[in-house]
């Protein structure tokens, strides 16, 4: 037996997993780390499809012009809503929702957006959680060629695997209407030698991984299976993707496909929002995939408008400091933002498919994970939930979780919106209870997501 104290018995870290030439790096395990470290460290397929779709606006929106005064049918959209007007029958504007293991964490609110993950209150490590889109995909995704489909205009994806890994999100309009319609590189042929090399590599990988197994402590066992989870959705994900080369990819006209993948700055946001919203809309009504996330921008990188006079970035209007002129601009990018939502919503409601929208079969929540950046408060997130109809979801009516305890809002001061943003109102109040009730509505067998307690019967 190996002397604990030459360390004979230690693997070294650049021990990697062997396949046909290809090598897999491993996590770092017990076995690796020095003595002293290592002490220290303590689906059925449903008659209808079942969509969602997720849009995330960063550094949350002016309460100030924002908030909506009454509860229930008869409540008054604010100016910067005025554009859902028309959609009032098939949108919930919600108030008072948290997630209230974030708050005062405003750096990570997209990030846990979807996932509800714990960050610590210390700013110690931090790793997500899967996000509720994915346990959606999970049961969705068996249907399309793509389970899910991750986009982002600016900053990172909102889409976590059941590892807490982040899944990479797609910018360019032309890159987007590449992967879901375009014509493989190479030709198929090409494409399946590289998959069933990677299925070969992957095989081997595991092969590695069974026999290194034997010779490591329990601990490192069940930090090696959940490192092992990745690769195994790898070898899924490689599988689907062969079983689909057989399948031809929708045609698209090609006036809309030369539309949808031209090259469009950033700087021309209407245009740039519009397209990728329609590019949205064609993957879910050629039904290529069901899930989809789009972050119109993270805390730090949001887009500045410059077609409305607003040259600043969301993060900078968002930190105005009381300024009249800043927070008019704040006002007039939450409006700008909501048309362009409203347009999506629009072109949802156009396409029929029988005797229902596309809107009718695809839930979408728009939102923030902070209330109002320049208090990074993380309570009252503004969300509105639109469309599911033939899911069960009834509309008309501005859910409000906080006017049963404050009876009014007061909203002349900052101290009025400080009071229902910095911390929430109602405790069980929580974004996880709206994505418990969203991820059940489209077959998700779970009855509970992070933090939730209950499921929304408000939604019918």
């Amino acid at each position: 037996m190996a002397n604990i104290n030459t360390r004979q018995w230690q693997v070294s870290r650049r021990h990697v997993l062997r396949g046909l030439g290809a090598t897999i790096a491993l996590p770092l395990l017990d076995c690796m780390k020095p003595v002293a470290a290592r002490a220290a460290a303590p689906s059925k397929p449903a008659n209808d499809p079942q969509r969602s779709v997720f849009i995330y606006v960063p550094n949350g929106v002016n309460t100030l012009t924002w908030q909506i005064q009454n509860a229930g049918k008869a409540y008054k959209l604010t100016a910067p809503m005025k554009s859902l007007e028309k959609h009032r029958d098939a949108i919930t504007p919600i108030s008072g929702l948290h997630h209230p293991m974030v708050l005062g964490k405003h750096h990570n609110c997209d990030k846990v957006w979807l996932t509800g993950a714990n960050v610590p209150a210390d700013g110690g490590a931090f790793r997500n959680t899967v996000s509720a889109d994915q346990l959606m995909a999970e049961v969705q995704g068996v249907h399309t060629r793509f389970s899910s489909l991750e986009i982002a205009i600016t900053g990172g994806s909102l889409a976590w695997s059941r590892e807490g890994i982040q899944l990479p999100a797609e910018r360019r309009p032309r890159t987007i209407f590449d992967r879901l319609f375009g014509v493989e590189k190479g030709g198929k042929e090409l494409v399946r030698r590289r998959l069933n090399r990677r299925a070969s590599v992957l095989d081997a990988v595991l092969a590695d991984a069974k026999r290194f197994k034997q010779g490591i402590g329990q601990d490192d066992r069940t930090k090696l299976d959940e490192y092992l989870t990745a690769v195994r959705d790898v070898e899924v994900r490689t599988q689907r993707a062969e079983s689909w080369l057989d399948v031809p990819k929708p045609k698209v006209d090609p006036k809309l496909a030369a539309h949808l993948s031209r090259n469009i700055a950033t700087t021309e946001a209407g245009d740039y929002y519009r397209t990728i919203y329609d590019l949205m809309v064609l993957a879910l009504r050629t039904d290529m995939t069901r899930v989809i996330t789009c972050m119109t921008g993270s805390e730090s990188n949001g887009l500045a408008i410059p077609e409305i006079g607003v040259v600043q970035t969301r993060h900078e209007l968002s930190h105005h400091n009381g300024d009249p002129e800043q927070l008019r601009r704040l006002t007039q990018t939450d409006t700008f933002l909501i048309e362009q939502f409203s347009y999506f919503l629009d072109q949802l409601n156009q396409y029929r498919e029988g005797d229902k929208t596309l809107l009718d079969t695809t839930q979408v929540l728009w939102g923030s994970g902070m209330a109002y950046g320049h208090s990074h408060g993380n309570a009252n997130l503004p969300l509105i939930l639109a469309g599911g109809k033939s899911l069960g979801i009834k509309h008309g009516q501005h859910i409000d979780f906080n006017l049963p305890k404050i009876k009014q809002y007061d909203m002349t001061d900052a101290k009025g919106h400080y009071r229902i943003c910095s911390r929430p109102i109602d405790s069980d109040a929580r974004l996880s209870n709206l994505l418990l009730t969203m991820a059940q509505r489209v077959g998700v067998e779970t009855e509970s997501f992070q933090d939730s307690v209950r499921t929304l019967g408000e939604l019918g």
